[in-house]
Order: structure tokens, then sequence, then C-alpha cells
């Protein structure tokens, strides 16, 4: 991953990133009155520029109506997934040798030697496709070597049968068996025509070799390039020594552990695979109630989902709490009006189901209320899991911070073991959080904010065009080419790229006490929050990208390797200070609807940024450019 080094970038990095947002009017109240609650400061002390510089304001303002709408900053976007395409291996310019040095390997008779090789001449007709790494691998390898690895005299091998075995349990795994189809030439045959049995099996040969490569690189890397996904997805996909794997299979004995043996071997994949073959022995059982996806009911209003909302509490709530509603459950007769004693039933049941209490139906409710996902959507999204997983390193590490977005936490690791798991906040569905993994550096305490020129132009720019001073009744530092100048000076009509905002260290600031970086080319880390009252929802896709963490001194305290009150101390000082940490620590900022627990119990969460259908595209994708494969 790359560290974005320039002075200028890191400034704008010390802001988390942020997708296309609608511009406001000017009178309506900014992302900053909320995090500041309204509250406004005397501005600090400014420097007065001794010249103009650009940006600064030096004509007179010009009316609103006058200039064309603020310009406003895009986020990463998703795209049509395209698989990678397929070429034929060139049979023609290296199967020579292999045909006629397994004629003398294999000892044909001389009856045979010559139409054997006068079947050289078809080659050019075998037509086996691959991608263009496994298709080099394969020509590299039999361009220097003259053995089969899959035939047998003039049959199938042992070692092949073993391997189609294996392909054959690709789903197992996460993979799917078609990917890896192969014609298998039939163990009877006119023994008359040697030449058409001998192209057979020169084409099952290379298209084994292929196969196999494919399924190898699959497991190690997966199927899906992540970064053809969308903008948000940030990962260098693995490399796999194809040609060297081939060698291996020459001189190995045991291919099924050989190939099996690629496969991720870390505890994750592990409970992921055996959840999806737990999954696949269970049938859905039982009555379900259906709720419309998307739905929110809150108190006092109306909405026709009422109705299949108490039917699930019919099903799902207990005896004891059944029995203490039963008059309002009795008396219900299916409207849609959300009346108070129906209100605190939906509580009641919340309470029961550990929910927050709050009466409003949203979709931690409605996936109690459903019974959550179907074993079918569950298979999906642990088939999807373990695609992720390959992503990520085979073995997360003995030390790390792992973050998954859809269950809103983030977890500490430590000798393996789990030390502690945090509720946080990430980005909303327009600001998303990315996908991607690096390492955690510093912790800064007392922080400044700088804000992203993202958040100025989305969201300040409206309000500073109308008043301009508003940055310095906020108590905000505003630079314009590196010099310090009041907000009210700058011409907030042109371009803001030499523009610079940035929040002073203080008890409303936007990342509270403290932030932990690891710097990357998105400007996401995690930080501290004034909004503490995000923390008890449910559903926390609140932020304009960046992870709010709940117990932010915690965090901090871990990856310093230091006591939480020493952190509290470094706190207390008032001084904005960067610490170092003193061994960088692994973290995973990851997307995974499925995913094993610290017990190993994979638990499901909502998708809440609808990646899920993406990779759905893209495995539908994949597949129809590999259907090619048999020509």
């Amino acid at each position: 991953m790359k560290i974005i080094k320039s002075a200028a970038i890191v400034a704008l990095m010390s802001g988390c990133a942020i997708a296309t947002i609608d511009v406001r009017p000017a009178s309506a109240i900014t992302f900053m009155d909320f995090i500041r609650g309204g509250k406004r400061r005397a501005a600090p002390e400014q420097v007065q520029p001794a010249q103009p510089l650009p940006g600064m304001n030096t004509i007179a303002p010009q009316r609103m109506e006058e200039v064309a709408k603020p310009p406003r900053v895009t986020g990463p976007r998703y795209y049509t997934y395209k698989a990678e395409p397929l070429r034929r291996i060139a049979t023609d310019r290296l199967l020579d040798p292999v045909v006629t040095g397994s004629v003398r390997k294999y000892g044909l008779p001389p009856m045979v030697r010559a139409p054997v090789a006068d079947a050289l001449q078809f080659l050019p007709q075998i037509d086996v496709r691959a991608t263009a790494n496994v298709a080099k691998a394969v020509e590299s390898f039999y361009a220097a070597n003259s053995d089969f690895l899959w035939v047998q005299g003039s049959d199938v091998s042992a070692r092949a049968k073993s391997a189609l075995a294996v392909f054959k349990d690709a789903a197992k795994v996460g993979l799917d068996p078609m990917d890896y189809a192969v014609a298998v030439p039939a163990d009877d045959f006119d023994r008359g025509d040697m030449i058409a049995r001998q192209k057979e099996l020169v084409r099952f040969e290379v298209a084994m070799s292929a196969a196999v490569l494919t399924y190898v690189q699959d497991t190690v890397r997966g199927r899906i390039d992540p970064n053809k996904i969308s903008g948000y997805h940030d990962f260098k996909r693995k490399s796999v020594d194809l040609f060297a794997f081939l060698g291996q299979v020459a001189e190995g004995d045991d291919i099924v552990a050989l190939i099996e043996g690629q496969n991720p071997k870390s505890p994750q994949f592990a409970a992921l695979k055996q959840e999806l073959e737990r999954l696949r022995a269970e049938k859905d059982a039982g009555p379900r109630v259906e709720i419309t996806p998307g739905t929110l009911l809150k108190p006092g209003e109306s909405n026709p989902e009422l109705a299949n909302v108490i039917a699930g509490i019919k099903l799902k709530a207990s005896e004891a709490l059944k029995t203490e509603h039963a008059v309002v459950l009795a008396g219900y007769q299916g409207t849609p009006d959300y009346t108070p004693e129906l209100v605190s039933l939906v509580e009641a049941f919340q309470k029961e189901q550990g929910l927050k209490a709050d009466g409003v139906v949203g979709q931690a409710s409605i996936r109690v209320l459903t019974g959550g996902d179907t074993i079918a959507q569950k298979i999906n999204k642990v088939e999807i899991a373990m695609e992720q997983a390959r992503w990520l390193p085979d073995g997360l590490g003995d030390r790390y911070v792992f973050i998954n977005q859809p269950a809103f936490t983030a977890s500490y690791t430590e000798q393996g073991a789990e030390q502690f798991s945090t509720r946080v906040v990430v980005g909303s569905k327009t600001n998303q959080t990315y996908f991607f993994q690096d390492e955690i550096q510093t912790v800064e305490v007392n922080p400044y904010w700088g804000v992203p020129q993202s958040i100025i132009v989305n969201e300040m720019l409206p309000k500073l065009r109308s008043d301009p001073s508003y940055l310095d009744r906020m108590g905000y530092q505003v630079e314009v080419g590196g010099r310090a100048v009041p907000s009210s000076a700058v011409n907030w009509y042109g371009s803001t790229t030499s523009v610079a905002v940035r929040q002073p260290p203080s008890s409303d600031n936007a990342l509270g006490e403290l932030k932990i970086l690891f710097p990357n080319a998105h400007a996401i880390y995690m930080h501290d929050t004034p909004s503490k009252s995000f923390f008890k929802r449910d559903q926390r896709a609140l932020s304009h990208g960046c992870v709010r963490l709940a117990e932010p001194r915690r965090m901090a305290a871990a990856v310093l390797g230091i006591s939480i009150d020493e952190v509290g101390m470094e706190i207390a000082s008032g001084r904005n200070k960067a610490l170092q940490v003193p061994q960088k620590v692994p973290v995973y900022v990851s997307y995974f609807t499925a995913w094993p627990n610290k017990d190993g119990k994979v638990e499901y969460f909502n998708d809440i940024y609808e990646r899920d259908m993406y990779m759905n595209r893209a495995f539908e994708a994949t597949r129809n450019a590999r259907q090619q494969a048999e020509g």
C-alpha cells in the first residue's frame, strides 16, 4: 500500500475521506454545527498577510445567484466487474517434445509410433483456454519438460483422478467446481486409432495442468480481483509461482495434499469452512415472517408492515412476554397505526432480545423478527467471506486490530487471543469506509482536525459564501498557501485548493481526545468523538468514512503497550502530541457479513453498503468468462 509522503497531502489526510454529499442551502445546519452543538468560541488571533495571496478575497463579493453552484468533491464508485479474459494456450509451439518424449518413455509399439508422430500435425487444433498467467506457466513448463503429468501410457493416470476428485469437492472451500471442469478421456477407446487417442490425451494433459493452476491460484488469492469491484477496495493481489507448482506436482507423490495445502490455514477460514458444511446439511425449518427490507417504523407512525411486526413478536417472543402483553396481542386487529400500547409491546420485545428498547423497528429488530437470513442467504455470505478472506494474509498475526464494518466493531488481538472488542461508528452509505489493510504507527493525543477538502467544498462552502466569517466565530484556523488568514478574508467563490482549514484541540473537537493513525491513501483512521450517543444505536454507519471508537483510550493503550491511565495522563497535559507505537500493529479495515467471533462461532450481519451484491455480480462475470475454458 502506498504511503503518501507529500506534506500537503499528509495535512489533508488529517481528515476523513468523504464521498459525494448533496450541497445544502446556506441556511441549513452544517455537519460542523452539529458536531459543535451550536457553541461558538472567540476567534483565535489571526496573522494578516502583508499582501494578497491566491484565494484571498480581494474583490467585492458576488451575489450567490450570479455565480455557479459550489463544486462537489466526489468519492469512489462501484464498477461493472470485468473478469480476466482467457486466451488459448499455444500448444502448437510446445507439445512436440511432450508427445515424442512420452512415446519413448512409455515404449509404445513400433506400429503405433508412426501414427502418433503423424498426430503432431493436429496439435495446433487443440484448443485449451486459460487466463494469461496460467497459460504462460503451462507453456513455460512444457517447453522445459517432456513428460506427461496426468497421463500414464494411453490412459488417465491415478494422479489425475485424485486431482479431479479435489476439483469435484471445490464447493467445500467456497469455490465453484465448474471453474475446474475438464473433459476426461473415456477408459474404453478404439485402439486402432491411436492418433485420435493421443490427441485426446494431449488435450487432457494441457487442460488438467491449466485447471490445477487455476484452482491453486484461486485458493491462494481468490477468484475475484477486489480492486475491480470498486474504488473502496484497496488490495495488492497475492502472487503465486505457478511454474514452480507444476514442478512440485512432477516431483510429489501426494497430489491431494499438495493441492489442498494451498487453501488458507487460518482459524477464521477453518471456522467458515466448517460453517459452510453445516449449513449445506441444514434445511430452513419452521415458519418465517417476512418484513419488507428497508422498513423503518417509529412510534406514532402508520405503516402496513406493522401487522408483520406483531406477527413476528407472536412467533419469536417468550411465553412470559406474550402472557404479560396478552391483552394487547389479542386486541390487535392488523391496523397500520403504531399506537402507544403497541410501542410498549415492541419495546418489551426489544429488551428481551438485547436490542435498544426505543420502540423503533429498524434493521436490527427486523433481523430478529424475521429470524435473520435464510439458509441460502447464509451460505452466500459464507462463500463471499471465504473469498474475501483469501485477500488477507493467511493468518492475521499474533497481534492485530480487526475492524469489521458490518458488525460495527473493532477488536484487539494479542498473542493470538482477542483481548477486547469495542463498538465503532463507520462511514455512512454515502461516505463509505474502505476495505484494506495497513499498519498502526502513531497515536495522537489532543489532535487537530484538518478538515478535508470534501467537507470544505460539500458542506462548509455554501455556508461560507453567505457568511465568510463563519469559521472565525467557530474557532477554526484558516490558511491560504500556508499562511494564516481570517476566514472572512478568503474568496469563497474561488478555488479552495490552496485553502486549509483545521479545528484546534478542544473538548468539542470532531476527533475528540485522540486519533490512531495508520497512514494510507484514503485518509482513514480511528478516533474518539464527542458524539457518544451514536454508540447506543444498533445501526452505526454514520461517519464521514473514518472509524469512531467507543473506547478510544483502551485501544490507544493496547497499541502503545501502556496503561489506560498513562494514556489519560498524556491527554490531561492538554498538549497536542504524537506518540509512536513501539512496534507497528497490523490493522484490517474489513468488510465481512459473515465472520467468526472469538469463540469460532460464525455470526451474520447486514450488508450495510450492498457490497455482497457486487461480489455476486463478480462471481457471475467470472463464471461466464471461464465457461470458455473448454474451448
